[in-house]
Parts: C-alpha cells; sequence; structure tokens
C-alpha cells in the first residue's frame, strides 16, 4: 500500500457523495479515484481498481453496504479498508464500534472525519490487515447469521465464499433492544394485526414483518405456510391431523393445535411426511 490511499466513496445520494469528497480532498494523502451511487457499482470498481479504502454508506436501495461486503467476500476481490457512513441510531452503531475500523454518522463533519483517517493511518502501520479481514467477517457472520468460521475456511483456501440465501438468525427489535433469534429455535409464527408473533420455546417475539416479507427470509424446506396467518416450522410439527367436518390442523411437539387452511393442505402433508 503506497502512501497515498486510492479511495472510493459508495453512497446513493449524490449530495453526501459530494460533500465527503470535498472534505477529503483537504487531506494530502486520500486520492479519490470513483465515486459509487449503488452497491453494484462499487462491487465493480474494487473488482477492476483495487482501491485501498472505501467510505460505505449502509442504507442503498439495490445492494445494501453490508451486501457489498458479503459481495467482496463471496467473489474473492481484495477487501479495501472500510469506514461505514451510517445515519443507523445508538443501539446499532454498536455493532460498527466492535467490528469496523471505524463509522461516520451523516453528515460526516470534518473533525469527525479527520479522526478517522488518523485512526485509519495507524491501522496501516500496524499492518493489521488481517485483523480487519477477520472483524468484517465477524461483522458480516453477525448480520447474516451466516457462520464466521466457514466463511473464514473457504478464504484461506481461497475458494468462492457460499453465502447463504437464507440467514440462520432473525433480527428483531424490540424498542431499544435488538434480539437476534436462533431461525432453528422458531416454532410457528402468526399474524397479528401488523405484527407477527414468533414464537419460542423460551417465548414469544413481536416483529412488525408482512408475512410476504418472512417468506422470504427463512427456508422453504424447513418453513411451510399452513394458512394466510401462519408459518410453521415442520421440524417441531409431531402430527396432521383430520376432522370429520373436513378441517385440518398440526400438532406441535407442545401440544399446540394450529389449523390448516384447505388451500394448504396438501402442501403441507407432502411437507411434514418427507
Amino acid at each position: 500500500m503506497s502512501s497515498t490511499l486510492s479511495t472510493i466513496i459508495v453512497d446513493d445520494e449524490p449530495l453526501a457523495r459530494k460533500g465527503l469528497a470535498f472534505r477529503l480532498e483537504e487531506h494530502k494523502d486520500i486520492d479519490i479515484i470513483a465515486q459509487c451511487g449503488n452497491g453494484r457499482e462499487a462491487v465493480e470498481v474494487i473488482r477492476s481498481q483495487k482501491p485501498d479504502l472505501m467510505f460505505l454508506d449502509i442504507q442503498m436501495p439495490g445492494l445494501t453496504g453490508f451486501e457489498v461486503i458479503e459481495q467482496i467476500i463471496a467473489q474473492g476481490l481484495e477487501l479495501p479498508i472500510v469506514v461505514f457512513v451510517t445515519a443507523f441510531d445508538q443501539y446499532a452503531l454498536k455493532a460498527f464500534e466492535v467490528h469496523a475500523i471505524d463509522y461516520l454518522m451523516k453528515p460526516a463533519d470534518e473533525t469527525r472525519l479527520a479522526q478517522a483517517l488518523e485512526r485509519i493511518r495507524e491501522h496501516i502501520r500496524s499492518k493489521a490487515d488481517s485483523d480487519h479481514k477477520n472483524k468484517l467477517v465477524k461483522l458480516v457472520s453477525d448480520v447474516t447469521g451466516n457462520d464466521q468460521q466457514a466463511i473464514l475456511a473457504e478464504l484461506e483456501q481461497h475458494q468462492t465464499v457460499s453465502i447463504s440465501q437464507y440467514s440462520d438468525v432473525l433480527p428483531i427489535k424490540d424498542g431499544g433492544e435488538l434480539s437476534r433469534v436462533p431461525v432453528n429455535s422458531i416454532w410457528w409464527i402468526d399474524a397479528a394485526g401488523d405484527y407477527m408473533c414468533v414464537h419460542t420455546e423460551d417465548g414469544t417475539h413481536i416483529l412488525r414483518k408482512t408475512m410476504k416479507q418472512l417468506e422470504e427470509a427463512l427456508d422453504p424446506r424447513i418453513f411451510i405456510r399452513s394458512h394466510r396467518s401462519t408459518i410453521v416450522n415442520k421440524n417441531y410439527v409431531q402430527k396432521f391431523c383430520s376432522q370429520l367436518n373436513g378441517e385440518y390442523f398440526l400438532v406441535m411437539n407442545n401440544g399446540k393445535e394450529l389449523k390448516v387452511s384447505r388451500s394448504y393442505k396438501d402442501k403441507v402433508k407432502q411437507a411434514v411426511t418427507q
């Protein structure tokens, strides 16, 4: 890495990119080689130009900042030093404090930016690149639920990292707390108005998502739709039952009975008997 840091700015807001670039021009060891308006563009620039440093927005349409990191790792590209640029609240910032070289809150002021750049210079002097990679892998693992050791093992063997479409963890925010509920601990999910009730052995969590969003996030080989307002983890199903009146229901391992609508009956029966 030369004394000048080739740098890219990734943000879907043109004014945010322009403002950050203007402030970075005051630092002579920063060479801005590209400004990217979306995550896919950033991945291509990293592939072709191999920048030393990336200022990366988290909340972007298309690929989010986290997904940009995932793509870099999955494609075996050289990972630049990453400074996250975020509007996240104080609770979410704890993740960046632990895993990132640094982060900037929008809009970034000159003093805070100077502090971040000095921290980067110190990082380069300490030659802690492997530590940086490990921390970013940990961050991706925490956010996506993918196994950290599996990601590192594949990287060490120069393999393409396989990033699962389905997370092992369902993040649920409740006020100022963020709970990471293991997906395999979920028994069933049912709708309650605008909210979803996520039932586990340890209790019920309340989540503000749609049934469609949850169906897309959960592995359909394990989680099956049994009713327009219910998704069931088939690993916790004890019995599939029918009644004389033509209704159907599932008996869970804890004895709970869940109604199966006729439109889902055949699909549910096939899934729980496999």
